[in-house]
């Protein structure tokens, strides 16, 4: 979830300098390492991680190992680790031996002595200690969150999204290969509690005043859906009878807030009634549902849902779309969940195509909206999030260099799918769409032209032209028209090449389908009443 509100918030100097070396298409060789897939990742596929490290608050310091094991596709004796400062790898282990690391900035290159054979599963040990970044405005500035509840005591969470999971823990930190399953192992102080995705396994005492939970995650996740969370938590619970039968739905809230949270915590079984009938069966029902309070907004780490927007409705309290329909549910609960479909279920393989998980998530919003309080309200609330599109840059970014595109990839991805759901007509039939969309990239990563190819397949429209208007460009299409003397006079601008989406008017006080081009077109009507539909994400200029 990155902010919608991006302008609101502090970023550090060195933060926006590299943004503007983005913006400005200069990518670092680092940009590279983390955003492509090299020649040191592509020779092996991620089967499990077992990450064991212990948290020590007073210090801010973490220790510990990841065990990665792999899939060999191809013979190569060198893997690209990923884990960045100040973090510090002490050392990698194969078969008990311990193997050559070459540093390059946040990739580490580890040469193996073992021969790697296609179709073998091996695994190598990664050691590694330090004290991680601490978020400074978590999630949008990430890494590790150190603070303290009201009664004083540690209250601590991690979030990564964009800036990657190997802020805190090394991998292989690229979004094409998901780890199959995973198992966490989270020692911290007695009295506290940790929370990490999947399922607890088990929650053992040590000696030494500390506590190690076991959890298990047996679907594939993204990396940066990994996280930890750790407070003097409560716990309670409900069962959903899910499209798939049970669905175990767990709620750890910092003490001081359990009756509060036993109220307000009613929204996520709503959600999950809503978005089984819209997107189809809650995707990851082996590893359960969480929301976990946090001391920052949230985050939708798979499974483990984050919660920090303080127990009201919108979005701390605000409706971000202006039109009332906002304060109908809390905001991070509807929308970080909604990522469990649409970032954690379909997840993109490149960050420069990071609307599929935002524009359908921030989609899911109104349709939430719509399963409740009808179209209507649902239209109500997407058209009013309209005012907070910039159209600054296209919605995706630049491939290969870990760069993901506008910020306008949530409102404006929303409006351009609300647009969508009006050419396909039948809202049955979009329900379908939606469905099957998560059921054939069921825990896959993708590309934009899988998404869209599926989408053009499905609506039974070629949406070629569409897509590269709304997703390649910043370019409105500007219905341009004129009335005079009985006859409408009307064409598209400001559009890409073959652009040529139908569009719903009113006109004579009924609705009318018109068919716009470059070239003016011409119709007869009775006066010059004429009204464009709302539902369509568009300029018009009467002439």
């Amino acid at each position: 979830m990155k902010t919608k509100l991006l302008v609101l918030f502090v970023l550090t100097f060195s933060t926006i300098q590299a943004q503007l070396l983005q913006d400005k298409g200069e990518f670092t060789q680092q940009d590279t390492l983390r955003g492509s897939i090299t020649p040191e990742r592509e020779w092996w596929d991620l089967t499990y991680y077992h990450l064991d490290i212990e948290v020590k608050p007073e210090d801010k310091f973490i220790s510990g190992k990841n065990t990665i094991q792999y899939k060999v596709l191809k013979p190569f004796q060198v893997m690209q680790i990923d884990l960045q400062d100040p973090l510090e790898i002490i050392k990698v282990l194969q078969d008990d031996k311990e193997l050559k690391i070459q540093h390059e900035g946040n990739a580490h290159y580890i040469t193996l002595l073992k021969n790697q054979t296609i179709g073998d599963i091996n695994s190598i040990d990664v050691y590694y200690n330090g004290h991680p970044k601490e978020a400074k405005r978590a999630p949008w500035d990430g890494g590790f969150s150190w603070k303290k509840d009201q009664n004083g005591k540690h209250f601590i969470a991690t979030s990564c999204q964009g800036l990657g999971a190997s802020v805190w823990w090394p991998n292989k930190d690229h979004m094409y290969d998901e780890v199959d399953s995973m198992l966490i192992s989270v020692t911290n102080p007695k009295g506290l509690t940790n929370v990490s995705n999947g399922r607890l396994r088990a929650l053992v005492e040590n000696d030494n005043n500390t506590v190690t939970s076991h959890w298990f995650v047996s679907n594939p996740i993204n990396n940066y859906g990994v996280n930890v969370n750790i407070g003097d938590y409560a716990n309670f619970f409900e069962v959903y009878k899910g499209e798939k039968g049970d669905l175990d739905m767990n709620y750890y809230v910092l003490k001081s807030n359990l009756e509060k949270a036993k109220e307000h915590f009613k929204d996520a079984p709503k959600m999950m009634e809503a978005f089984e009938y819209w997107f189809g069966p809650y995707p990851f029902y082996e590893d359960s549902f969480k929301l976990v309070e946090v001391p920052y907004l949230g985050m939708e780490h798979q499974s483990s849902v984050t919660y920090g927007n303080q127990y009201k409705q919108g979005y701390l309290g605000r409706d971000l779309s202006g039109s009332g329909w906002g304060l109908k549910f809390d905001f991070i609960i509807i929308h970080e969940a909604g990522h469990e479909w649409f970032a954690n279920n379909i997840t993109n393989k490149d960050i420069a195509d990071m609307w599929i998980h935002e524009a359908f998530t921030s989609y899911s919003e109104n349709l939430f909206l719509d399963y409740y309080y009808g179209k209507e309200a649902s239209a109500d609330y997407v058209i009013g999030t309209r005012s907070n599109i910039q159209n600054d840059k296209p919605l995706i970014g630049e491939y290969n260099v870990n760069n993901e595109g506008s910020s306008d990839m949530y409102y404006k991805g929303e409006n351009m799918l609300h647009t969508l759901r009006q050419l396909v007509k039948d809202d049955e039939k979009w329900r379908q769409i939606l469905r099957g969309l998560n059921s054939k990239f069921y825990h896959q990563t993708v590309t934009t032209k899988q998404i869209e190819d599926y989408l053009s397949e499905q609506s039974g429209i070629d949406l070629t032209a569409f897509f590269n208007q709304y997703l390649r460009t910043t370019k409105i299409p500007t219905l341009e028209y004129e009335i005079k003397k009985g006859e409408l006079k009307y064409r598209w601008t400001d559009i890409v090449d073959h652009f040529d989406m139908p569009i719903q008017v009113e006109i004579d006080g009924k609705p009318k389908w018109l068919f716009p081009k470059t070239e003016w077109q011409t119709k007869k009507v009775n006066s010059k009443d004429f009204k464009i539909d709302r539902d369509f994400y568009v300029n018009s200029n009467k002439i």
